[in-house]
């Protein structure tokens, strides 16, 4: 009897080890009974019969996958390398273990064909300084697409633009020469300003004989304050016209 006994134990203990399941927190059990779909169970610990329930253990936790170099041609046909990083989640289990085989790699390779064509649509300039939108764009996509497995896409963030030797000495030339631009376009702003300025105080002065002559004789107690060995006094522009005015008068028979 003790045979049987022990017999009878090993077997009671198997089946209650293949009758009840433990599931964590962060996972779920998608049950099927005789092939057909019947429910999600979990967290915790349930129970599946033996022979005729199946159970897919999956987790919903986020994945990572990190998106191989893809060789692109921008939209100025520039030829480049790009990687990234795919976050996402599972939030439907029923979808994510029927409506794909397997929903780790068909997410992966739609976000490397996404990322090709998202990519492909903008020029250099866009890839190296608008990243925040593009990872936007991407993950808008990849969320609509992926929404019929139960996958929820939180985030996608371009890693690296991997670029030719050549092509980053003309971007560097390229950015040399738009700051010279910058340069010359202040430049000229300057004096253009300037020159307004110059012109308001001269027709401010001339509407005041009075101010100049303060200017005039300011002028002179600057230059005498240099310390120079010899001073040149300009003389007015208003004492110059009465002279040639005179000697006008003076040639006349």
């Amino acid at each position: 009897m003790e045979p049987f006994i022990l017999i009878s134990i090993a077997v009671v203990a198997a089946f209650v080890v293949a009758t009840f399941k433990i599931l964590k927190e962060y996972e779920r059990g998608v049950i099927f009974m005789l092939g057909r779909y019947y429910k999600v169970k979990g967290p915790g610990l349930i129970m599946v019969i033996p022979g005729l329930q199946q159970i897919d253990k999956i987790s919903l936790r986020t994945a990572v996958w990190d998106i191989p170099s893809q060789d692109l041609i921008t939209r100025d046909n520039v030829s480049v390398k790009v990687n990234a990083v795919l976050y996402f989640r599972v939030v439907d289990p029923q979808k994510a273990i029927i409506n794909v085989e397997n929903f780790m790699e068909a997410t992966g390779q739609l976000a490397q064909t996404t990322l090709r064509s998202v990519l492909g649509q903008h020029e250099l300039d866009e890839l190296l300084s608008e990243r925040e939108r593009l990872n936007a764009d991407i993950q808008e996509i990849l969320d609509q697409q992926t929404d019929n497995w139960g996958i929820k896409v939180s985030n996608v963030e371009i890693k690296h633009v991997d670029i030719d030797e050549s092509m980053i000495r003309a971007i560097a030339q390229q950015a040399e020469a738009e700051r010279a631009r910058r340069a010359k376009i202040i430049h000229a702003a300057g004096e253009f300003e300037a020159s307004q300025k110059l012109v308001e105080a001269a027709r401010q002065l001339s509407g005041q004989p009075e101010s100049l002559q303060l200017r005039y004789l300011q002028t002179l107690t600057e230059i005498a304050g240099e310390k120079n060995s010899t001073i040149v006094f300009p003389l007015p522009v208003d004492l110059l016209q009465s002279l040639k005015s005179l000697a006008k008068v003076t040639e006349k028979p």
